[in-house]
């Protein structure tokens, strides 16, 4: 477990002060759109605190960070990632239902100046996903230096709805965390922070329009939850879950929103003009076990915000735009969810403390099926078409919120008590309470596993506590197809590269018919990874323009086998 040093006199000046000083306007992420992006993730710097230096941070094309990244649904999307920072990285798309290899989870690891190209075709309802670092060990630090973004989906039904959808003017962005700044007004990697970060903005303000307004909410934090609500008491409602559109808005005055997890609220200011209101995060409601409700006055996890109150966001009302939307729908969808009966069977997992694993963990660490993540280990093989309830028992004193990836799922109880309207929906992210006394908690959920299975690379599941993650609250599982793995071919991976020498493309032609590449490498001659390409679409040839002149080696694993072999080509000026 690492070790985490808190300079708790400068954070709590700097926060002592900080609400007597001068508001600063929030940050709107700039966005993408269309079917191709890249994204460059950088070694960089921001102008976080007003004064002093600058922080040191990471961004993805730009300076903390990243681009909101709208799609549509059906469509296909082609990402390519460079990772131009000094360390390796990963990017997983988080809540996106995906081939595994296109993931980004702990095995797909991007080295520096490494290009990884992965495609999907876009499944998921209309909501707001997200995207971050989750390299084993480093998703703490990487989260911390402010690498991620959000990723919108868009869909006919959505667009159907007469609902806010004016990018930062009445839909407007709201990712939520903290962090602790040094003295020379750097990021300390710790669990908790001593400053409110709204949008990558310390005491964040926003000018929104006297109409019905549409936050999405992402809580990006490292281990915090937030008790969000107005600081007048107002009544708002939530249209969306992690993975789609409710069936219709639900009112409330208070919403706990955990890590990893995302809403989507509409807020009423109809005739509001000229005033103010405050976004909140009401944690001194909160119980010891919630992650942000422990007052930790020393140690490590000490910090200026633990069980308290403090702003999000004031928010400050202006004039209407022309056509303002004024009215909340009263039916949003007509989902139909999984039911316990649909399930082929029921997976037990457990949550626990590290005890019994002194020279491997902390002491404040915990574990999934009393085991710490290994990463050529697989817990689960899930039929493709399975499905599965998961029910997972926790004796842990304290709450963690759990992320399966690859699939959506619906919660079917809590302490055998069924969900909170507001979590009926489609979710990916689910809080698993601490015990009571010596009764332990239970969730159970449900999801449908109905497509890519592969079985090489595995989805995960983990705490989203990136502390947690990172000192190995983590299993992983591979989607099985019985079938395709039967009929895997015994030939073997022979191909040739034409044309070779070349400048700017080169072809892959087998040997054998009817063969595909699962995954490719171009490795330079020092041994270095430049190209990452899964199951990469060889009609369309490689494209090699940005590889500087030299011999590349090329490795191929073969669809049909999974075996892999090499082949040398020459790149030309």
């Amino acid at each position: 477990m690492k070790q985490f040093l808190l300079v708790l006199s400068i954070s709590l000046n700097l926060i002592s002060h900080s609400y007597g000083q001068s508001f600063n306007n929030l940050w709107i992420p700039d966005t993408l759109s269309g079917t191709n992006f890249n994204l460059r993730i950088l070694d960089t710097f921001a102008q976080i605190v007003n004064t002093g230096n600058q922080t040191i941070t990471g961004g993805i094309n730009g300076k903390f960070w990243g681009p909101t990244i709208f799609v549509n649904k059906g469509d296909m999307i082609q990402m390519n990632v460079q990772n131009k920072l000094k360390d390796s990285v990963t990017i997983h798309w988080h809540g996106m239902h995906l081939p595994a290899v296109m993931d980004g989870g702990p095995h797909q690891i991007i080295p520096p100046n490494t290009i990884w190209k992965p495609y999907w075709t876009i499944k998921n309802e209309a909501a707001t996903y997200w995207y971050h670092p989750h390299l084993h060990e480093m998703a703490m630090e990487q989260i911390t230096k402010g690498i991620g973004g959000l990723l919108i989906v868009r869909d006919a039904k959505e667009r159907s709805l007469a609902l806010p959808r004016k990018y930062g003017v009445d839909d407007i962005p709201l990712i939520l965390t903290d962090r602790d700044f040094n003295s020379s007004n750097q990021f300390s990697t710790v669990p908790y922070g001593d400053s409110m970060l709204t949008n990558m903005t310390l005491r964040a303000k926003y000018d929104v329009p006297a109409q019905l307004v549409r936050f999405r909410v992402l809580n990006a934090a490292i281990e915090r939850s937030f008790n969000i609500g107005f600081s007048d008491g107002r009544t708002f409602y939530v249209i969306t879950s992690d993975g789609g559109l409710l069936n219709e808005p639900i009112a409330k005055t208070k919403y706990l929103l955990h890590a990893g997890e995302r809403i989507e609220i509409l807020v009423n200011f109809t005739n509001q003009n000229g005033s103010n209101v405050d976004l909140k995060a009401y944690n001194s409601l909160l119980g010891n076990n919630i992650p942000g409700g422990e007052n930790f006055v020393n140690g490590p996890f000490a910090n200026f915000l633990g069980k308290k109150d403090f702003n999000i966001l004031r928010i400050n009302v202006a004039s209407p735009t022309a056509n303002p939307v004024t009215t909340i729908p009263n039916n949003l969808a007509a989902n139909t969810y999984l039911k316990a009966s649909d399930a082929q069977l029921t997976r037990q997992l457990t949550i626990s403390d590290s005890m019994g694993f002194p020279n491997i963990l902390g002491p404040n660490a915990f574990l999934i099926n009393r085991k710490p993540f290994k990463l050529n280990y697989n817990e689960y093989n899930v039929p493709l078409n399975n499905t599965e309830i998961w029910q997972i028992t926790s004796s842990s004193i304290f709450g963690h919120p759990f992320h399966i990836h690859d699939v959506e799922f619906n919660i079917l109880s809590i302490n055998g008590v069924a969900p909170d309207a507001t979590q009926a929906g489609w979710k990916d992210v689910v809080f698993v309470p601490g015990r009571t006394g010596n009764t332990n908690s239970v969730v159970k959920f449900i999801a449908k596993f109905d497509d890519f299975a592969d079985p090489l690379h595995p989805f995960m599941y983990h705490c989203h506590i990136a502390l947690h993650e990172d000192e190995g609250m983590m299993g992983q599982f591979i989607v099985t197809n019985t079938t395709a793995t039967q009929n895997l071919s015994p030939l073997n991976n022979d191909f040739n590269i034409y044309p070779n020498p070349a400048k700017d493309r080169i072809f892959i032609r087998f040997n054998t018919p009817n063969q595909s590449a699962y995954y490719i490498k171009v490795i330079d001659s020092s041994g270095r990874t430049k190209l990452m390409l899964p199951q990469p679409k060889l009609e369309n040839g490689i494209d090699i323009h940005s590889l500087k002149t030299g011999i590349y080696h090329l490795l191929l694993t073969n669809q049909n086998n999974m075996i892999t072999g090499s082949k040398t080509f020459i790149k030309t000026e």
